[in-house]
């Protein structure tokens, strides 16, 4: 089985690469953040020509998650029960379904933007939201994991150079305690293989050359409890995703299981 995360940075945007990258890549489930749509918007019906089920929880803003599966769709879960507000709104970061023998989460980590901003505060509140909500799943046998963009780089060394992050989001203290609390419910890090440099980024900004100076960040993270780490095989992040025209300034990370 093939499990994969993509912070798709507006399916509209990006439907012709994502199609290609389904159709060549051909994973059973894609986990994707960062919609840009609202789910009755969603490209339902390109995706289903290529064999995928879809939930969509997204409201056209900047956020919106959803699920695709070869395998089978069922218990959906939009949203976290109890999740934090920002601004009065419950916003569209989160969705889980079973596929097949496994139970997954796709996740949008908000932001932050800085670490004196409202937006930081909700983002802590948010993660903790997330981890009482997947604790149930993490404990049990069923092969469980959270896929997405974290917004957190786990360690220095997940960015390209930690002496212009200081002080900033994404690296503080507080975010990284609570990426690491995820292992008190059970839940560990898959890390992927390198592939052509030491540290297997997830993100390069479009501005100023940093795919092709590999000025890149590695915040997109597979969180697994121990049966579904146990039956990993591979795990790799696809570069190829993010070179040329008209792609996600994120590439999608890839896991194979023998379930």
């Amino acid at each position: 089985m093939r499990v994969a995360t993509w912070n798709i940075n507006s399916v509209g945007a990006r439907l012709p690469r994502m199609l290609e990258w389904l159709d060549g890549t051909a994973p059973d489930v894609l986990c994707l953040q960062e919609l840009k749509c609202t789910a009755d918007a969603f490209p339902y019906e390109a995706v289903q020509d290529l064999g995928y089920q879809v939930a969509a929880h997204g409201d056209g803003r900047w956020n919106g998650v959803a699920i695709l599966s070869k395998v089978g769709l069922k218990d959906v879960v939009r949203g976290l029960e109890a999740g934090p507000d920002y601004e009065g709104v419950q916003e569209p970061r989160a969705i889980s379904a079973t596929c097949g023998d496994v139970r997954l989460w796709s996740v949008y980590v908000p932001n932050g933007r800085e670490v004196v901003h409202a937006h930081y505060t909700y983002k802590l509140t948010w993660l903790g939201a997330l981890k009482t909500a997947v604790a149930f799943d993490a404990a049990g046998e069923r092969p469980f994991a959270v896929l997405g963009d974290f917004n957190i780089a786990p360690t220095d060394q997940d960015v390209w150079d930690i002496a212009l992050f200081q002080g900033a989001t994404h690296v503080s203290e507080a975010e990284r305690a609570a990426l690491t609390a995820f292992g008190e419910v059970g839940l560990q890090e898959i890390m992927p293989r390198a592939l052509k440099y030491d540290v297997p980024f997830t993100f390069w900004d479009y501005r100023n050359l940093g795919f092709q100076k590999n000025k890149g960040m590695r915040i997109d993270l597979v969180l697994g409890n121990p049966a579904f780490n146990g039956s990993v095989k591979d795990a790799y992040v696809d570069r190829e995703a993010r070179r040329g025209k008209g792609t996600s300034d994120h590439a999608p990370v890839v896991v194979d299981l023998d379930l």
